[in-house]
């Protein structure tokens, strides 16, 4: 069978120290990958241009918040319910797949199963047995009961769950950015396409709180005429931000702009533009808590249009679930012109009946009383704890009428969330920047990365081994490293195999040290893209190289 483009790159990154399989000396795993020494820079590289967009363009901070999360936090979130995959299991092969993975595009589920479509690929035998699978790993805090937790499947919650701190740390002021880069689990069914689908994943997120009554950008007039590759499920288009807003094909000034955010970034990581696009989520495939999202897809010629990014309008989803659970007041303050004076009633906890009747639950009932919203008459009173319902006794609380002065009102702000998938990023550069030609009758194959990108920014050669040249290339390569930019010395094997090495990885400069270096004191720096040369002062080279790279280190 001939090697497609992901054989071919699977291999290099294996022998040049890009990615390897995980536990290979045990066989490995499916779902697992370690990257390794250039590997890990490219994905560094990734994530900082990721931080130059989110963290130095458009202002936000950055948190890191554990991968270990409470069973509360997933439960309130939606997870713990609805993070499921249908999944089918071959008897005979002793196999589990995902349903969506075996099934005919175009086709449902109940259709499917009616007139026996759904077969295990490896026998063809007729499968039945349909049932949905959680996917999240889950584990234990603590020792003896401990407390129920999961790994996360997103870092996003981490964020919500910090958010009244984060609304005070921005001094109550809206829109706020918040992002954070780490790692992901999902124990998925089937993880069959390399680092396309893992257990063990890198995300990097970001969660822009809203006021709901303004979801504008203050970019958003900078950027409007810039076009967007849209595709709808029917047609691809190409719109402006203010087209695809004025007409309603994107619902948001917000959303908009974080799709723009997207796509500058991806084309400045390396992404081809014509393997790129923005893809509407059907009403039908809306994640929980989505109003509306778009998929940055771009293509491989294995895995054809590959989900990479989404962009969510989150709306206030989250934030009223952890309030309503938690019993916290996360609200925003949306402010008026003068103070105002306000009758209201509120629910004043009687702990002497609660505290003897509820024990351990009594002061989270307590929370959840005091912010609960008395607006009419109220018979019945009830908190959910874990999922729980609890009616509280009247004689636990009374209801009493207040004034008070407030100087303005309390909001749920929205969200709108781009999460991207470095791991899904990082291989899609690769592909879309590998090359293959011939030299002397040889393959020859290059990776045209970014120098931003690229793990290694410069080769330092001298020509042949002799002490003078290897002691001048050896000043270079010390000058450049000095001066933050990553270089690999390599003074073995011809210098065409030597370019060839540096191609194979990605390098965009080489610098040759050659016996004109001892006369004029210049050296050779070779493009890796063009393959010309041209000769620089070696106290040029420094400026030069850095100039070239951007210096995206």
């Amino acid at each position: 069978m001939p090697q497609d483009v992901y054989d071919k790159i699977m291999m290099l990154c294996k022998r040049r120290g890009f990615i390897y399989p995980s536990f290979d000396i045990y066989g490995g795993v499916a779902g697992f990958y370690d990257y390794g020494p250039l590997g890990s820079q490219v994905k560094n590289n990734i994530e900082n241009l990721w931080r130059r967009f989110y963290v130095l363009k458009d202002g936000c901070i950055e948190i890191n918040t554990p991968i270990i999360t409470l069973y509360e936090v997933l439960k309130a979130s939606g997870h713990v319910d609805e993070f499921t995959d249908l999944t089918v299991h071959c008897g005979k092969c002793k196999q589990f797949y995902k349903v969506e993975d075996i099934l005919e595009k175009g086709v449902s589920v109940e259709e499917a199963l009616k007139k026996n479509l759904l077969r295990c690929p490896r026998c063809g035998m007729v499968l039945k047995n349909v049932s949905p699978v959680n996917l999240m790993f889950s584990t234990k805090i603590g020792i003896g009961e401990g407390r129920k937790a999961f790994l996360r499947p997103e870092t996003a919650q981490g964020i919500f769950t910090n958010f009244h701190f984060l609304y005070r740390f921005a001094r109550e002021k809206l829109p706020i950015g918040v992002v954070q880069i780490g790692k992901g689990y999902r124990n998925e069914v089937s993880p069959r396409q390399g680092i396309i689908r893992l257990r063990e994943f890198s995300m990097a997120e970001a969660e822009i709180f809203f006021d709901p009554t303004n979801k504008t950008h203050s970019d958003f007039e900078k950027v409007k005429d810039k076009k967007l590759f849209l595709f709808d499920n029917e047609k691809e288009m190409k719109l402006s931000l203010r087209e695809a807003v004025k007409n309603k094909v994107v619902d948001n000034q917000a959303l908009a702009y974080y799709m723009y955010l997207t796509q500058e970034f991806l084309l400045s990581a390396g992404v081809d533009p014509k393997k790129f696009r923005f893809r509407k989520h059907a009403k039908d495939e809306l994640a929980h808590y989505a109003r509306e999202c778009w998929d940055a897809e771009l293509f491989s010629e294995r895995f054809g249009w590959v989900e990479c990014v989404g962009i969510a309008d989150r709306s206030a989803y989250d934030l009223s679930s952890h309030i309503k659970s938690s019993g916290v007041d996360m609200y925003a303050l949306r402010r008026y012109d003068k103070t105002k004076t306000v009758k209201k009633k509120k629910i004043v906890p009687n702990m002497s009946t609660l505290g003897p009747l509820f024990k351990e639950k009594a002061g989270r009932i307590k929370t959840l009383l005091e912010n609960i919203d008395v607006t009419s008459e109220v018979d019945e009173i009830s908190v959910n704890i874990d999922g729980e319902k609890i009616e509280i006794p009247k004689d636990c609380y009374k209801i009493v009428e207040t004034e008070e002065k407030v100087s303005g009102e309390k909001f749920i702000p929205h969200v709108i969330e781009p999460s991207y998938g470095i791991d899904r990023i990082l291989y899609m550069i690769l592909e879309h920047n590998y090359m293959e030609t011939k030299k002397k009758e040889e393959e020859y194959r290059v990776l045209r990365l970014k120098p931003g990108i690229a793990p290694v920014k410069t080769g330092v050669f001298p020509l042949v081994n002799d002490d003078k040249l290897v002691e001048i290339a050896k000043k270079i390569d010390n000058d450049l490293r000095d001066a933050g930019v990553i270089t690999y010395y390599d003074d073995s094997g011809s210098i065409g195999r030597r370019y060839a090495r540096m191609d194979e990885i990605g390098t965009p400069f080489c610098v040759t040290v050659d016996h004109d270096t001892i006369v004029d004191n210049t050296v050779t720096i070779r493009d890796r893209d063009t393959t010309r040369q041209v000769r620089k002062k070696i106290e040029d080279v420094v400026g030069y190289i850095k100039e070239k790279i951007g210096f995206l280190v």
